[in-house]
């Protein structure tokens, strides 16, 4: 399960016009996008992490019980996992799978299979990673809705049904940065 400041993250990533589609990201219904995202913007994100936040910052650069979770698709013989490897969910997207992490890797120009660790361990390749994901994965699908970016990234652990609170939350935190930029949220909100 992916984080709520990873949530926060993302919202902001989609409001602020970074890599979307021109129609939102001109959408700006005569609202200065320079004039809100601020340093105080940004703080009032950190400020909904929680307190024992290390620096308030990306709080869960690994998925919460993650080391206990089974995610090596060992029919995949393209990305094989590595022994003694684990491939849960670690920065700032929080990619998962052999798979995910094989192809950044290769992609990146890092051991993705042999040290996933360092996804959730440094800065510049965990950043790395979550743009190769959203470009490869959710940028194509942004324009159909913020639900359908959820289903790109969390589908089988969230949409139809399988985890409502947790979409709620996120359709909540989206919801409140399109208030604050002063653009509607569109349609198709939820998976």
């Amino acid at each position: 399960m992916k984080t709520a400041l990873s949530s926060l993250l993302l919202a902001g990533l989609f409001l602020a016009g970074i890599l979307i589609p021109e129609p939102v990201a001109s959408q700006n219904n005569g609202v200065n996008r320079v004039n809100i995202v601020t340093h105080e913007f940004f703080y009032g994100i950190m400020a909904k992490s929680p307190n024992n936040c290390r620096g308030r910052d990306l709080c869960h650069t690994e998925e919460i019980d993650g080391r206990s979770k089974d995610y090596c698709d060992r029919d995949n013989t393209e990305y094989p996992c590595a022994p003694n490897k684990g491939y849960f969910g670690r920065g700032p997207l929080q990619i998962s799978w052999n798979y995910n992490y094989g192809s950044a890797g290769r992609s990146l120009g890092f051991d993705g299979l042999g040290n996933p660790d360092i996804v959730a361990n440094d800065p510049m390749i965990s950043f790395k990673t979550a743009l190769w994901f959203w470009m490869g994965n959710v940028h194509s699908v942004v324009g159909q809705g913020f639900g359908a970016t959820i289903r790109a990234i969390n589908g089988d652990l969230e949409c139809n049904g399988r985890n409502a609170g947790q979409v709620s939350s996120r359709v909540g935190y989206y919801v409140d940065y399109c208030n604050q930029f002063g653009v509607s949220p569109g349609p198709n909100l939820r998976c």
